[in-house]
C-alpha cells in the first residue's frame, strides 16, 4: 500500500471519532464530573483505538493501541475535564485537549510498533493535534456546551489528517502490527 493510500485510509478513519464520542456518552452522559470524565474517557478510548487500529490496516498492533488509548483518554480526560472545571469555552476545551493530549500521546507512543522512529514525535504532538481537535469543532459551532468526551467531525478530520501525516513519517513503510519491544532499561527491570 502507498503512502497516499495509507494516510487516506487513516484520515477516513476519523469517523471513529464519533462513533467513539457515541460510546462515551452512551455510558455516561455528559462530562460534569470525575467519574464521567474518567469512564467516558476510557470508553471513549476503546472505541477510538479500535477505529484507529482498523484505519492503520495492520500497522498498529490492537493488543498494544487499545488499551493504551483507553487508559490514555480516560486518564487525559480527567486530567483536562478537572482542570477547566468541566467548561466548554474555547479556551477551556483546547486547554482540556492539551491536557488530554499530554497523557493520551505518551500512553500511544509506547504502543506504536517496534521499529518506529522516534515515537516520542508523536507524544510531543497530541497535546497540540487534541486542542486543534477541540478549537475547529468549537469553531465549527458544534453544540460543545452538551459536555461531550471527544471532538466533533471537524475536529476529527482535522485531527486525522494530520495526525496521519505524522504516522506515514513514524511508521516505516514495512511496519507490520507488532508490540513495541522493551527498552533496554525495561528488559533489566
Amino acid at each position: 500500500m502507498t503512502g497516499l493510500r495509507r494516510w487516506l485510509l487513516w484520515t477516513a478513519g476519523f469517523l471513529a471519532f464519533p462513533l467513539a464520542g457515541l460510546a462515551g456518552t452512551a455510558a455516561v452522559g455528559r462530562v460534569d464530573g470525575p467519574v464521567a470524565a474518567l469512564v467516558g474517557g476510557a470508553v471513549t478510548g476503546l472505541v477510538l483505538g479500535v477505529g484507529q487500529t482498523v484505519a492503520a490496516a495492520g500497522r498498529l498492533d490492537v493488543r498494544a493501541w487499545v488499551p493504551a488509548t483507553a487508559v490514555g483518554m480516560g486518564a487525559g480526560l480527567l486530567l483536562g475535564a478537572v482542570a477547566v472545571g468541566y467548561g466548554t469555552s474555547l479556551a477551556d476545551l483546547a486547554l482540556m485537549g492539551a491536557l488530554t493530549g499530554l497523557v493520551l500521546g505518551p500512553a500511544q507512543a509506547l504502543a506504536l510498533p517496534r521499529g518506529t522512529r522516534l515515537r516520542w514525535l508523536w507524544a510531543l504532538a497530541m497535546p497540540a493535534l487534541w486542542a486543534l481537535g477541540w478549537t475547529v469543532t468549537t469553531l465549527g459551532g458544534i453544540a460543545v456546551d452538551e459536555q461531550f468526551t471527544v471532538f466533533g467531525a471537524y475536529g476529527a478530520v482535522t485531527f486525522s489528517a494530520l495526525s496521519g501525516l505524522l504516522l506515514l513519517f513514524l511508521l516505516p513503510s514495512h511496519a507490520a502490527a507488532e508490540p513495541a519491544a522493551p527498552t533496554p532499561s525495561e528488559a533489566r527491570a
